[in-house]
């Protein structure tokens, strides 16, 4: 039995399990008990919440969050004149009042299939009269995904989606989805929408840890003071703790555990936090040879799946692993950047759910994310020294990392504070594998909509998502600042 100050973030309840706590690389999925979109109103599927007995069942899927799916309705006609007259008629649903939520998007039942139009939702504020405009939800699909004939992406359960959109608090929705003219001259001659079609509304649930004492966001995640534990380290603004620290007994699930113990040779078990290392450290911890010019970045602070709330019961129980890391790709989420660095655990949590719940994927699809305040997330489960197969780049998804910006950059220029946690995190991650952050490198695509499979491609280390895909993301702005990541992440290294 192990205790946690009650400063830590994310307590678990639950019954403790015991799981092996390595895969074997390229390990085969295992689909977890239901892949399918919950209904209105429901929680976790019950299969899940099964898993653990009775009261901590219920509150375990009461703090889990929940999705909403909703099938979308034939309209009759757009519902404003700013969509001009003779529009094509498309699906949607009206104006409604819905369980709290706070992330939307739109998903279909082939995943292969291409949503050519456009999405467009607007919502009403928690508790209030307030309504949005409309606002665009990217309609992106195959460009983040799992590899053609990965196991991920065979599994049966993946489906056609937009880009999720954060929205924060909200009790109402309103979604229209217009097809595109087929002939520009001819509107009302559209070409036809996939089939499915379901307005899929998130709740995160709340967060793993008390509400910080101040109004401000919080300050990017740091390494523990000399002589304090790691696990308690997490953000800033978090309390003092108290002269004689409560303590509570943590009990984690099988699933919380495996998660944990891939990254045990960093932190203890269960620990919500990463700390930095100084780079004399980071080179000890990485055993460099005695004599050898050590390329490597020093280690940031890393906010763990624990600290962000991650419910381990959603994903599958085994991670996927590719043989090393020769590239980084870079990636906005695209769910807009109306949220604050307090929320940003929130956003991750939505986002997740809506990968495994929504769209069908193994886990969360990028391997780390970075907010807009510089903090940095571990992503997809595994491991964050490891080279874990991730669902983030289309055709080059294997021997490669995804990093996702938290928010969206096309019109809007990333935070310098974003931009310079990607440099540190590629000098180290990078560095690890003997990647210079300002060379080149080889890969070959496994197939997208720029590179035929088997085609060989050489490419930056560091790249913008549209390098391996025709696709806008990582945004124009941020796509600008690559150059500036990759100098400042060599310089890290020490090259």
């Amino acid at each position: 039995m192990r205790a946690l100050l009650v400063t830590s973030v994310g307590v678990t309840c639950a019954a403790a399990l015991t799981l092996p706590l390595a895969a074997p690389a390229l390990s085969a999925p295992a689909r977890p008990p239901s892949q399918a979109a919950e209904s209105p109103g429901s929680g976790p599927p019950p299969a899940r919440a099964a898993e653990l007995p009775g009261a901590a069942s219920r509150a375990a899927a009461e703090a889990a969050g929940s999705t909403q799916s909703l099938p979308l309705e034939p309209l009759a006609a757009p519902s404003d004149r700013s969509m001009g007259a003779g529009a094509a008629a498309g699906q949607g649903l009206e104006r409604r009042t819905s369980r709290p939520f706070s992330l939307v998007g739109v998903v279909w039942d082939d995943a292969d299939a291409e949503l050519h139009g456009t999405v467009q939702v607007r919502t009403r504020a928690a508790g209030s009269a307030d309504w949005s405009g409309w606002q665009d939800v990217e309609t992106h699909n195959a460009e983040h995904a799992a590899d053609l004939g990965s196991d991920e992406r065979s599994s049966g359960a993946v489906r056609g989606a937009t880009a999720p959109l954060w929205v924060g608090d909200s009790d109402g929705v309103e979604v229209r989805v217009l097809p595109e003219a087929a002939d520009p001259q001819n509107r009302s001659a559209a070409a036809p929408l996939p089939e499915g079609l379901r307005l899929e509304l998130v709740d995160p649930g709340p967060d793993p840890a008390p509400e910080p004492a101040a109004e401000t966001a919080p300050e990017p995640a740091r390494a523990a003071p000399a002589g304090r534990s790691a696990a308690t380290a997490v953000f800033a603004v978090n309390p003092a703790p108290p002269t004689t620290p409560v303590v509570l007994p943590e009990v984690l699930t099988a699933e919380s555990e495996a998660a944990s113990a891939v990254n045990a040779e960093l932190a203890p078990l269960g620990a919500t936090f990463i700390p930095a290392l100084t780079k004399a450290e980071t080179v000890e911890a990485a055993n460099v040879a005695a004599g050898a010019k050590p390329y490597i970045g020093p280690r940031p602070g890393i906010v763990t799946r624990k600290g962000w709330g991650a419910d381990e019961r959603l994903r599958e129980r085994q991670f996927a692993y590719t043989r090393t890391v020769k590239a980084a790709f870079v990636h906005h989420s695209a769910t807009g950047n109306n949220y604050t660095c307090k929320q940003a655990p929130s956003v991750l949590r939505s986002i997740y759910r809506y990968h495994v719940k929504s769209s069908g994927w193994r886990d969360f699809g990028y391997n780390f994310a970075v907010d807009k305040c510089g903090n940095i997330y571990e992503g997809r489960a595994g491991g964050v020294t490891k080279a874990v197969l991730g669902a983030h780049t289309l055709g080059f998804n294997s021997n490669t990392m995804g990093i996702a910006v938290l928010g969206s950059y096309s019109s809007t220029n990333p935070p310098a504070a974003a931009v310079t946690a990607v440099s540190k995190l590629t000098a180290w991650k990078l560095g690890l594998f003997g990647a210079n952050p300002k060379g080149k490198v080889t890969l070959t695509s496994g197939g997208s909509n720029k590179y035929k499979a088997g085609t060989k491609v050489r490419m930056n280390v560091i790249s913008g998502h549209r390098d391996g895909f025709a696709t806008e993301c990582p945004g124009a702005r941020l796509y600008k600042k690559l150059g500036t990541a990759r100098t400042s992440s060599a310089k890290l290294q020490g090259r």
